[in-house]
């Protein structure tokens, strides 16, 4: 979408090559990690650049927050990852329904959390990221409101 006078957009798709930069890497001495954060026990750190550490005022120990990251390791996205296998399915699935690293976009996401903060260092737990991957963005977890589930059922 064109940056011009007719919409309210403040960056155009072109932007994004300079608009995301990691404000941080991941830390963590494991050799294996699991493929998904919600079946991790691995601690780690968040290293995060001094220059965002007020961001991390009110985070509390014991929060829960969700780490937006980039998989730095994962090759280039080809027309012929649209579809993959999953580990624990039979059959080819479209990209968008599965958490592979290889997306057209390498963004992860995953939960992790806070064991201790120090500074601009998080101790935290549930880690399924690589040591050094970068740290994108960090945004508190929230619970969907059971209200909510059941007004939006069939």
């Amino acid at each position: 979408m064109p940056n011009d006078s007719t919409n309210n957009t403040l960056f155009t798709p072109s932007d994004l090559d300079t608009l995301i930069k990691p404000i941080g890497f991941v830390r963590t001495k494991a050799n294996e990690l699991p493929k998904h954060w919600s079946i991790s026990d691995v601690e780690g750190t968040l290293e995060i650049d001094p220059q965002w550490q007020k961001g991390l005022d009110n985070l509390e120990e014991g929060q829960f927050i969700v780490v937006l990251f980039v998989f730095h390791k994962s090759r280039p996205f080809e027309a012929a990852l649209l579809k993959q296998k999953r580990r624990d399915k039979p059959g080819l699935r479209g990209i968008f329904s599965i958490c592979s690293p290889k997306r057209p976009n390498p963004i992860g996401l995953s939960v992790v959390k806070i064991l201790a903060i120090d500074g601009n260092i998080l101790s935290v737990k549930g880690l399924d990221m690589l040591d050094g991957t970068p740290i994108v963005d960090i945004k508190p977890h929230t619970e969907i409101p059971k209200d909510w589930v059941a007004a939006t059922s069939d």
